[in-house]
């Protein structure tokens, strides 16, 4: 019988399918599951579309298919209240940790008395699915009911809080203080709290006013190592009828400054080709074939920003990678002005995410974006 779960292009772009496409990461792997199992909470740092979703998923399945927890993945990106983010984690826990009805029914209106769910079954699969509407004034409450829904259950269980910064957001700025004084007396119930805004989350879980301060184990995703990368990537084209010399994959991978996601987009289209030998010719004309695409985009993210932003822009894409972003040297050699001017363009530039910032590095966040601007534009 056909796998309807086995994709057609192996070099998957979203979601998580199996271990199979899922490359390598065993090492924060097997950290996460240790701190997890040992009752420790994490904190996962990256930027965006390096890989921490697959990450957490692949953990997820790991961990369920050996019955050590139940696990739960809810994301914060488009919430912007405690309502919200407790609906969402109402309909994601909600039902699933009972496996009879009548318990099911029973423990329901047990422990829900302010959430009051809607409980219907699929008529295919008989499953239990819940709705949920949470008022505002009762979101409190809500809250503690689905904690003590998951702490009394026979099951551990492990919850992720994907973009978890949002959460800082909020207009109501007490729900931080709110969540931790819930969270720091579960036993039953651990979370990763994941995100890719490294600034605003070591500030919630760094600073010493803050509610979540030192509550977990910091963990910061670094790229995928290149040998792992290229094993995984060979073997995939391999059983396609295609090769790609390690040199050729070396230079893709730094070209795309081992981005996850941006390397693995590039392998998808080298897939879709069948070409049986994957020279650097033919990757770059491949490569610059996605430039072309989304040209339309990267000239309106240009149309979106100052002048200034845009040649700061595309003085760092020359560069490559720039660490005294405010250094005379950068300054003078692109002609950029006053050191004061550029330190308000890179602060404009981070908070829109077009530039990334790490351990005092600068470089475009968009990987294809970055290649744009070295290629197409010419003078700053």
């Amino acid at each position: 019988m056909k796998d309807i779960r086995r994709p057609f292009n192996p070099f998957v772009l979203t979601g998580y399918v199996s271990p199979e496409y899922f490359c390598d990461r065993e090492k924060e792997a097997q950290k996460m599951a240790s701190a997890l199992q040992n009752g420790r909470n994490i904190t996962l740092i990256s930027p965006r579309r390096m890989g921490k979703t697959g990450l957490i998923r692949h953990l997820f399945h790991q961990v369920e298919a050996s019955g050590i927890a139940k696990c739960y993945y809810v994301d914060l990106y488009q919430t912007d209240s405690l309502a919200m983010l407790v609906k969402k984690l109402g309909e994601t826990v909600l039902g699933t940790l009972d496996t009879a009805e009548e318990k099911l029914i029973k423990r329901i209106s047990t422990f829900f008395k302010s959430l009051r769910p809607t409980l219907s079954f699929d008529t295919v699969t008989g499953e239990p699915n819940f709705s949920v509407e949470v008022q505002p004034e009762s979101a409190e409450h809500s809250l503690a009911e689905i904690f003590a829904y998951m702490e009394q259950s026979e099951q551990r269980c492990y919850v992720a809080f994907d973009e978890f910064q949002t959460v800082a957001s909020y207009a109501d700025k007490q729900v931080e203080a709110l969540l931790r004084a819930h969270i720091q007396h579960l036993t039953n119930v651990n979370f990763i709290y994941s995100g890719s805004q490294r600034h605003v989350l070591e500030n919630m879980f760094v600073a010493a006013s803050r509610p979540f301060y030192q509550s977990t184990q910091m963990l910061t995703l670094r790229p995928i190592d290149s040998t792992a990368y290229y094993a995984f990537a060979s073997a995939h084209l391999q059983g396609h009828g295609q090769s790609i010399p390690q040199e050729v994959f070396e230079w893709l991978f730094t070209d795309l400054s081992a981005h996850t996601w941006y390397v693995q987009s590039l392998l998808n289209r080298l897939y879709e080709t069948a070409h049986p030998v994957l020279s650097q010719p033919f990757v770059n004309e491949t490569l610059e074939e996605i430039i072309e695409e989304n040209e339309v985009t990267f000239q309106t993210f240009l149309r979106l920003i100052s002048p200034l932003q845009a040649r700061v822009l595309k003085a760092i894409a020359q560069e490559g990678t720039v660490k005294e972003i405010q250094g005379k040297s950068f300054l003078s050699r692109y002609g950029l002005g006053a050191a004061s001017s550029v330190k308000t363009a890179v602060k404009a530039l981070v908070e829109k995410e077009l530039l990334l910032e790490s351990e005092g590095v600068y470089e475009i966040y968009d990987r294809f974006f970055a290649r744009y601007l070295r290629q197409k534009t010419s003078g700053i």
